[in-house]
This record gives structure tokens, sequence and C-alpha cells, in this order.
């Protein structure tokens, strides 16, 4: 493709980014809005409230075909031996409200479990959380129809058609969430060849923002856009103090690299003087489910999954249909013929930083929302899922990133039906290992000469 030698004027440019920023920022409210709207079913489940005197341990409980199981008895005692029972509701939900700070030992009455189910890991059946007041913690129950199995043996015995349908939405939702955030980490290497270790604290930072805005009484809608505008922010303030004065030195990439890894081990420890060791939640009620087509997902599941297809559209449409987005698009093809071309090229790359972090910032509001909660690392545990997503899709490739995401959603989700807990991300790094012995150009990569 051909650029003329003129690029769009600052004008031009401005309003290309208005008239991006608000098919964005219209499509959140609309979905938001139209998701968030009080539901009969959300007023009829039992729901504990936190305040300055009140915190909540709250859970959902699930058969082995993902169905809600409904009347099965949780008890949460504290330690002086004071018990407080709670009883699941026809969607599976219960919560306990708590008066006093501290840990707290939950268990499940067997007794009271749907026939045929069983407690996984029956010999271990107790779960030790600390609640603090104001704050809500989660006490999670697996359940499986083979009496005395393992998490392992549960996994691998449970497998039904269902369940792959449930792990392949749950997939597809991981997908457009890495997706988010992948697509801006794919542009960074391609317009300045840096891959990016601090990326994944703009995730975390978006998450922590969102709580931070929720928790003085502002509005869900707002939080989420507020929080992304001020990652966005953070992202051009990086290319203005760092980046740019860096790549004037004329600094090698390894050593670029090695900032990035130091930036980000120093966003660790701040969020985590600031915020704790623990997971906070954005939204503070207990998710809602919703049933749709077998697959049963939460509320706030199918509203990000609305508002990562109408952002990524839209940043797909801004780099395939305006002049700056083709400019991006020339830049991280050849930056020094793009430049020769007329092209700004710093100019570009600060719109790059800009961009990749306001979507990564969105991505972790998004990502508190589906794990019901975030905590300070947060962005460091799904990195390796987004490098894995950006190299299979093809260094450098916003589209390549896209499908590459999708795929190591859909994969280490299915993974799941045979591996217990975290052990599927390994199937991330797996395959982050094939594609550089077999194919390290990825997808939609180019093969290069070196030297």
């Amino acid at each position: 493709m051909r650029l003329s030698t003129t690029i769009a004027s600052r004008p031009r440019l401005r309003q290309s980014l208005i008239v991006t920023a608000s098919a964005v920022l219209l499509g959140l409210l609309a979905t938001f809005m139209g998701a968030f709207a009080p539901t009969a079913a959300h007023a009829a489940a039992a729901a504990c409230t936190t305040d300055a005197t009140t915190g909540c341990i709250q859970g959902t409980i699930n058969d082995s075909e993902r169905e809600p199981a409904s009347g099965v008895d949780v008890i949460a005692t504290n330690s002086t031996g004071d018990e407080q029972t709670a009883t699941t509701d026809d969607t599976g939900r219960w919560s306990i409200a708590v008066t006093e700070a501290g840990s707290y030992t939950v268990t499940v009455d067997q007794d009271t479990l749907p026939d045929g189910q069983f407690l996984v890991n029956a010999d271990n059946a107790e779960r030790t959380v600390t609640v603090n007041l104001g704050a809500t913690a989660s006490a999670l129950f697996a359940l499986t129809a083979e009496e005395g199995a393992t998490s392992g043996e549960a996994a691998a015995s449970s497998f039904n058609w269902d369940r792959f349908a449930q792990q392949f939405a749950s997939g597809i939702r991981l997908g457009l969430l890495l997706a988010l955030a992948a697509i801006g980490l794919s542009l960074i290497y391609g317009t300045t060849g840096l891959s990016s270790f601090s990326h994944g604290e703009q995730v975390t930072l978006g998450g922590l923002l969102a709580y931070s805005f929720t928790s003085i009484g502002m509005p869900l809608i707002l939080a989420a856009v507020l929080s992304t505008v001020i990652c966005a922010a953070t992202g051009y303030l990086q290319d203005l103090a760092i980046w740019k004065p860096l790549r004037k030195r004329r600094l090698s990439l390894t050593q670029l690299m090695i900032v990035t890894i130091g930036l980000s081990i120093a966003l660790q420890y701040a969020f985590q003087y600031f915020y704790g060791a623990g997971t906070v939640r954005i939204d503070r009620d207990n998710p809602t489910t919703v049933d749709f087509l077998g697959v049963t997902l939460t509320v706030q599941s199918y509203v990000a999954m609305a508002i990562s297809v109408v952002v990524l559209v839209g940043t797909g449409l801004f780099l395939l249909k305006t002049r700056t987005g083709r400019a991006t698009r020339a830049v991280s093809d050849n930056p020094a013929l793009a430049a020769a071309s007329g092209i700004d090229v710093d100019r570009i790359i600060r719109l790059v930083w800009t961009l990749a972090a306001g979507l990564a910032g969105l991505s972790g509001v998004m990502l508190g929302l589906v794990l019901n909660g975030v905590n300070w690392m947060t962005g460091l545990q799904i990195l390796l899922l987004i490098f894995a997503a950006v190299t299979l899709g093809g260094l450098g490739t916003a589209f390549g990133a896209l499908v590459g995401s999708l795929i190591i959603g859909i994969i280490v989700e299915l993974t799941n039906i045979w591996l217990p807990g975290d052990f599927k991300y390994a199937t991330a790094l797996l395959i982050l290992i094939l594609i550089l012995v077999f194919r390290p150009q990825g997808i939609f990569g180019r093969k290069e000469r070196v030297g």
C-alpha cells in the first residue's frame, strides 16, 4: 500500500481520535446501561451488602453439570467457634454477612448436597478466608458426580459436550479480554520493536482504578470510562517522559526491555503498597448468571464480551479506515520508509503508547468484573497469555494478535476440562515454545532474513 507524502494535520488527527473515542464510549454506555439495569432475578437473589460495619463471605455452587445447586447449607465459623449458616438459592448463590473482621472457616454440609453430587477433595473440604469490614471474600466449592474424586480426577471424569460448550464459551470470553491488551502490545512492538514487560501492569492499573472509583460511590460505567482514560494518559506520559528520551539516546532494544522489566516490578510493589495483597472487587454485588444456548455465564461476562467486541471493531476500523490508522500500520511495517514519506513517526509512536495503555486498562476493568476481583499481580498472571497470543498471531500484527488471543483463550479454557486449577495456564507456555520452534513468525507474520 502506498501512502501519500503528507499525513493528516493535527485537526484531522484530533477529529479521528474524537470520532473513534465517541463510538467506543457510546458502545460502553449502551452496553453497560442495558446489562446492569435492575432485574427481577437480581432483586430476588440473596445478597449481602458491605459497609463500614459489615463484611461478606459469598460464593456460588454448581453441580457437575454446571447447573445451580440449590438448598445447600454453607457454614462459616469464626475464631471463637461462632457459626453462621446460609443456604444456596435457585441460582446456586449464597452469602453470609459478618460484623467482625478476621479469619473464618467455611464448610459445606455434605448431607444437603443434591443426590448424586459430591464435593471434590471431600477430605479437605474446608476453606479459610480472611474477611475485612467493608469488603467481600469468596469461598469456592466444586461438585462432582464421582464420590471421592480429587480435582484432577473430577476434571477428567466429568467430560461431556455440555461442559465442552461451557468451556469453549469461557475461552471466547478470555480470548476477547486478552485481545484488548494483546493488540496494544503488538502495536508497540510493531512501531518500536520493543517487547514491553510492563504492559501487564497497565491491565492491573485499570482494574484497581475502577475499584477505587466504585469504592467512593461512582457509578460503574463512569468508573470504567474514567479508568480507561487515565490509563491512556499514563501511556502518553510514559512515552513523553521515558521512551522518547531513551529512543533519542539510541539505547538498544535489550536495554529498553530491561527498563520495562524494572518498571513492571516497581509498579507491582506500588500496587501492593497502596492496595494490599488481597483481591478487591469492582462490583460488590453477587454475580447474576444468565443461561444462553445451554451456556451459563455471569451478566458481567456477557457485558465484558460485548464491550470487547465493540472496542475491537472500533480499533480495527480506526487502523483500516483513517489516515492516522494507515500511518500507524505504515510505521509498523517500515519506520524509516514511513518517515521518508512525511509521517511524523514520533507522534505515531506516542499515539500507539496512548492507545495501547488505554486498551490494557479497559482489559483490566473487564477482567476485574469477569474474575469477580483484581489484585496487585493480575496483569502479571496473564502476561504470559498475552505474549503467547501476540507471538502466535505474528509479532507486530494487530489483527494477528486478535486471532492469537482467541486461539489461546479457547485452548487454555478447554484444557481446564482435563487439568485442574491454574495448571491450564501452563498450556500457554507450551504453545509459546511450539510456536517459536516450528513457526517463529506466527500465523500472520512474515519470514525475515536476519544478518
